[in-house]
């Protein structure tokens, strides 16, 4: 058993909020110049442009990327031969994201209430998933959500008849239904399979992969190419303003499910998809 200390979780986490809201993960900026390179479109390789500009300056004047700095996600797997000492998990880590968002300067978006909408000033509470895994460490993701990408993602609850036609039908709907709202060019999260829940916590999860990691299943990374080639053909481009990359990756994360549903989870994330990892 391998003792550790909930402060330790806090600094990760408050440093991770700030990094990640001000710095392009380098996966993504790969991503984006193979973009760039790669656009058809004048505009859309003009926008491209800006937009890694616009990357460039935060970077060096250490200010967010965005304005809508998210709502923090974290996702944190858990050792099962860890012991977590001087403290509640729950709360270091919601402790890390208001240190995070305070110290960092980043904006407050959380409200306490979604009816009567008051402001909690800190940006917490977070939204955490927690996994058990084996081992003795504790691998922590934030993923910082705005909801101009948020708001455009879409829950199907298909029916097993409708297969694997049915899932790029309702993936596409998805993106299409999107268009210049979810800030593309986009990364997609697709959650196939569990129940209504556990499809868009896959999605969700999916959307932390590396922009170049595939799929281990070979018919799921057929698939994860040929919808990212359908959806490079709607022609929405980037910033919705026409072109050839409409999406840079489209990942998918699948769990078994019951033999009436087929559920389908569509998480669209904008061209940043901001996400940090680091291990204690």
């Amino acid at each position: 058993m391998r003792d550790v200390d909930v402060n330790d979780v806090t600094s990760k986490v408050r440093d991770l909020c700030i990094e990640t809201n001000y710095n392009l993960s380098p996966d993504m900026k790969e991503c984006l110049n193979k973009a760039e390179k790669n656009e058809m479109s004048p505009l859309g390789k003009n926008i491209l442009g800006k937009l890694k500009e616009n990357l460039r300056i935060a970077a060096e004047d250490n200010i967010p990327i965005c304005q809508d700095t998210g709502m923090a996600v974290v996702f944190i797997d858990i050792g099962q031969d860890v012991h977590f000492i001087n403290g509640n998990l729950t709360d270091a880590i919601n402790e890390g994201v208001r240190r995070g968002y305070n110290e960092g300067y980043l904006r407050k978006s959380v409200v306490a209430d979604p009816l009567r909408r008051v402001n909690t000033g800190d940006n917490t509470p977070a939204i955490i998933h927690y996994d058990i895994v084996s081992g003795d460490k504790v691998k922590i993701t934030v993923a910082p959500k705005g909801f101009g990408s948020e708001n455009k993602s879409r829950v199907f609850m298909l029916t097993p008849a409708d297969g694997v036609e049915g899932v790029k039908n309702a993936v596409l709907q998805a993106v299409k239904d999107a268009g210049p709202n979810a800030c593309p060019p986009m990364v997609v999260g697709v959650g196939l399979g569990g129940n209504f829940e556990k499809c868009t916590s896959l999605a969700k999860r999916a959307l932390t992969l590396r922009a170049d990691e595939h799929s281990e299943d070979p018919d799921q990374a057929s698939l994860e190419k040929e919808l990212l080639d359908m959806i490079n053909k709607t022609g929405i481009g980037p910033a919705g303003l026409g072109g050839t990359t409409t999406a840079l990756a489209v990942h998918i994360l699948s769990y078994p499910t019951h033999i009436a549903g087929l559920p389908v989870a569509v998480n669209i994330c904008c061209h940043v998809n901001r996400h940090a990892v680091c291990e204690i």
